[in-house]
């Protein structure tokens, strides 16, 4: 077994990543705690999943300076994604996690692939089609009702799994909601604290969480997270989208590798 001191420095790399391109740091957890810390699968997902918290609060604190979180959709999503991750978890429990894994990294790499293709055939972001603010996508019945029911389906994810979401979270926001991928990934850690703490609640009942090994996660995702933001913020929305493609790639071949 590694040295758990280690932990705090896995954490802060990946709370830079997480925190950059809004999503969770899960499925870079999850891993490292199976393959170099002996971890089972279902244990290295709620702890991984618990300390997805202490970043998504982290990154909230941050972008809230930078004045980037749609709270109200935020919100709005938060209402389905924490149910759903809940149930996932609670699946998670009592099942094998594999053919939903799997699924889901297939899903990951499409997501990516569009995303890719959509910048490269537009040649810039000017071009794209105008984004809504706050108000006009919660105002949006339509766009809401379908955000909503995809948002489900990622907090499902996110609590079967041990990520917080973001991977399919920001794809919704982007896509469905025609958010700007700044707002997007702010808004994701934003909604990412119900989600976690949704689905760490039912781990927690399963007596699957390791506390401190979580602890020492967050030891180094607190301060990477705060590192994240603020590049985010100096990148432009379209390198900040293909950085998110290439995340989103790298995420789900570990997953599949994981789940194989």
């Amino acid at each position: 077994m590694w040295d758990l001191w280690l932990l705090v420095v896995f954490g802060f790399f990946i709370g830079i990543l997480a925190s950059m391109v809004g999503v969770d740091g899960g499925v870079f957890i999850v891993p490292i705690l199976t393959f170099f810390y002996g971890f089972k699968v279902k244990a290295a997902t709620a702890t991984s999943l618990t300390a997805v918290i202490f970043t998504a609060i982290a990154s909230t604190i941050n972008y809230r300076k930078q004045k980037r979180i749609y709270y109200k959709t935020g919100l709005v999503l938060a209402v389905t994604t924490t149910p759903g991750a809940y149930l996932g978890a609670y699946v998670a429990t009592i099942t094998d996690e594999r053919l939903p894994g799997l699924t889901f990294g297939v899903f990951m790499i499409l997501v990516a692939l569009r995303t890719i293709f959509k910048l490269f055939r537009r040649k810039g972001e000017d071009k794209m089609r105008p984004m809504r603010t706050d108000t006009e996508t919660v105002n949006s019945r339509k766009t809401m009702v379908i955000g909503a029911g995809l948002g489900f389906f990622g907090g499902f994810a996110s609590g079967l799994l041990g990520i917080g979401g973001g991977t399919a979270v920001v794809p919704i926001m982007t896509i469905a909601l025609g958010m700007p991928i700044h707002s997007a990934t702010a808004t994701s850690m934003f909604t990412m604290i119900f989600t976690a703490i949704s689905g760490v609640t039912k781990y927690s009942q399963a007596n699957l969480v390791n506390l401190p090994v979580a602890l020492l996660l967050a030891a180094g995702t607190v301060f990477g997270a705060q590192v994240g933001a603020y590049t985010s913020r100096r990148l432009s929305g379209r390198k900040l989208s293909i950085i998110f493609a290439l995340v989103l790639i790298v995420s789900s071949v570990n997953m599949i590798m994981k789940y194989k």
